[in-house]
């Protein structure tokens, strides 16, 4: 496919898809300051880990058939089917009020981002051209970024004020309003081809793309921190008396939102890994700033800090995966990314609620292994030779 010329690289399609975004992020972010509560309230405390790690485990695990479906079956079916899965699983939170239930729910829900993320990355590629594309994935990263910080503060202020089942219920409005602006969307697959029963079929080829091999791996380090992040905050927060506990998450997304934009620009004219080599180290200090935290100004300030570093490294990776994924593949390449993605999640969240395990004195060990893992990342952009930069 011809990259189309800088100057229409943003039609109103792509305002459709960003503004699809902002709806589909609120969507299931507004549940999650609320969900450690909610699932304390049902007898499963002991269970926080799996809010997010469930999530991200469903998540990656359908990355390779939504990889396949997107290079046959089409980027706008697949991006429909994460916002179908938040209305139906949304919908029913109130009424499998059961620790069982809802951990059911949490692995069904993961199908979301396993979905839509892959095709909306795929469809960017399609029509955005090289030299603009950093910029665009800061964009499309700035409309989930409003979402996430929009969503937590109306999920909560619904769950206040008009009771939790209310706050699912919204969030099943929200995905309804995706998929309605979502259908505005063209189609950019050139050439579908047949959906069988072989797409359930899937080979290592399907898992992993060797081409993206340096962001995905990047992105595994990184997303540890944030599979950590959002599994503690509440926790944290709460222990340093803040009682909104969607305030830490709009903070932390607020920030993200202003700097995406910035880093993606600068992803295009400077380089990926030039802004990687400045955005990780910020994020190595945010997960220092977290773990010496002892009171709500300095965690609000490490949620900020983190903000800032996973607004400028999220969408430069997903840019850098992209430049170096071939059109055929598109799919399998940018589903491979996600891969390591969801895997950093879950693995951040699973065992730092482990090493936590609801005592606030292991706050600091917890958000160190975070910096450390940041550290790993850093160190391995330095090791690379200049070459695999590639934009």
């Amino acid at each position: 496919m011809n990259p189309k010329p800088a100057s229409h690289a943003y039609s109103s399609q792509f305002w459709f898809l960003c503004i699809s975004a902002v709806l589909f992020f609120a969507s299931f972010n507004m549940l999650i300051p609320e969900l450690p509560d909610f699932l304390s309230n049902l007898g499963g405390a002991d269970y926080k880990g799996f809010i997010i790690s469930l999530f991200t485990l469903t998540a990656m695990l359908s990355r390779p058939f939504s990889g396949k479906l997107t290079d046959r079956w089409g980027r706008k079916p697949v991006m429909l089917v994460g916002s179908v899965v938040c209305l139906i699983c949304s919908f029913l939170y109130p009424v499998l009020t059961s620790v069982a239930g809802f951990l059911l729910l949490r692995l069904v829900h993961g199908f979301s981002t396993g979905f839509s993320p892959t095709g909306v990355a795929a469809y960017i590629t399609d029509t955005i051209p090289s030299n603009k594309r950093g910029e665009a994935m800061g964009w499309i990263g700035t409309a989930g970024a409003v979402g996430m910080a929009g969503g937590p503060a109306i999920g909560g202020a619904v769950a206040n004020n008009f009771g939790i089942s209310v706050m699912f219920y919204v969030s099943s409005l929200f995905a309804f309003l995706s998929i309605v602006i979502m259908m505005q969307v063209r189609e950019t697959l050139k050439e579908k081809k047949k959906v069988a029963l072989d797409v359930l079929k899937v080979s290592r080829k399907d898992i992993f793309e060797p081409s993206v091999f340096a962001p995905a791996l990047v992105m595994l380090l990184t997303a540890y921190s944030y599979g950590t992040a959002f599994t503690l905050l509440p926790d944290f927060g709460s222990a340093m008396g803040i009682k909104n506990k969607g305030l830490l998450f709009t903070f932390l997304t607020v920030s993200s939102l202003i700097i995406r934009l910035v880093a993606g620009k600068a992803s295009d004219r400077y380089g990926r890994v030039a802004v990687l080599k400045l955005s990780i180290p910020l994020m190595l200090i945010a997960m220092l700033t977290f773990g010496l935290a002892n009171n709500a100004t300095l965690l609000i300030i490490g949620a900020i800090l983190y903000g800032l570093a996973q607004g400028s490294t999220s969408p430069t990776l997903l840019a850098w995966a992209t430049d170096l994924c071939d059109e055929e593949h598109r799919g399998r390449g940018i589903a491979s990314f996600y891969i390591f993605m969801e895997m950093g999640i879950g693995l951040g969240a699973l065992v730092s609620s482990f090493i936590y395990g609801n005592d606030t004195r292991h706050f600091f060990i917890t958000f160190s292994v975070c910096a450390a893992l940041c550290g790993v990342a850093l160190l391995f952009l330095g090791m690379r030779k200049k070459r695999t930069y590639a934009n």
